[in-house]
């Protein structure tokens, strides 16, 4: 009983979040404080059952939970969370939970339908730049998947449109999209490829191999050097950014699915 107590958390908080998000689409629609005031409770009591289940399952295996794609996609999701805590208290603007609640309700969706199995780490998976790479890693695409976020509801609104009082400009949609990346971009760079590449020279014996997870990461890498690229360069800006951050969401979907179905050296998470 007390091993599966990380799994309760971990549905308890699946469920606050997506009530959460309901409250969050009511104050958005409605406009009323009580409304937005009980989104946000929600949304922390969510966080801390998702924190108390992150803490529980690190007992249970006796080491930081990065080991499985369940283990990266909680820890993903997590730091989206308290990304938008961040956002939330820095812009004053609690509309932003409709932004990243749905971003982050479907990490969590993907995670429900994997193994959840804990166990001790394989000899491949004992060492720091394991560790390094995994949540660096978890914690960039969590940076590039609250950018698809704004992204979205950016498309939703229409480019130009002014804030509602609920919901956020999209000047300030456009802010978050471009500043999410650039925050994401330099951890997944050193995290996602350097670290990676470092740890299975020290797991396999060669720094590259073209695995489907190392193609994934390489793409990924080349697609938002190229929105920076181009972003920085004043091309892609507004609706063009907004339909990048999409995109860049696709392409992380189909390197974790990818993995799933595809085996490799990273079949085992």
């Amino acid at each position: 009983m007390t091993a599966r107590i990380d799994i309760t958390l971990f549905w308890a908080g699946f469920w606050i979040y997506l009530g959460a998000f309901l409250l969050f689409s009511v104050y958005s629609a409605s406009k009323k404080k009580p409304a937005g005031a009980a989104a946000m409770a929600l949304f922390v009591a969510g966080l801390l059952f998702h924190t108390a289940g992150l803490v529980a399952r690190w007992t249970i295996s006796s080491h930081p939970p990065l080991a499985t794609m369940y283990e990266y996609s909680l820890t993903m999701a997590w730091f989206i969370g308290v990304t938008f805590l961040y956002l939330a208290a820095r812009l004053r603007r609690i509309g932003l939970g409709i932004v990243v609640s749905p971003v982050l309700i479907m990490v969590l969706v993907i995670a429900s339908m994997l193994p959840k199995h804990a166990s001790a780490l394989m000899p491949a998976l004992q060492s720091y730049w394991f560790y390094i790479h995994v949540s660096l890693a978890a914690v960039s695409e969590g940076a590039f998947l609250v950018a698809s976020g704004a992204g979205m509801m950016y498309l939703l609104k229409g480019r130009g449109e002014k804030g509602s009082g609920t919901l956020p400009a999209s000047d300030l949609l456009e802010e978050i999209i471009s500043g999410s990346i650039r925050a994401g971009y330099p951890l997944f760079t050193i995290g996602a490829l350097f670290a990676g590449a470092i740890w299975a020279q020290y797991a396999w014996g060669r720094f590259w191999s073209w695995d489907p997870k190392e193609t994934g990461a390489l793409v990924i890498w080349l697609f938002y050097t190229l929105v920076l690229h181009q972003n920085a360069g004043g091309r892609w800006k507004g609706t063009r950014l907004a339909v990048m951050s999409v995109i860049g969401l696709i392409i992380i979907l189909l390197s974790f699915i990818g993995n799933l179905f595809l085996g490799g050296l990273h079949s085992y998470v």
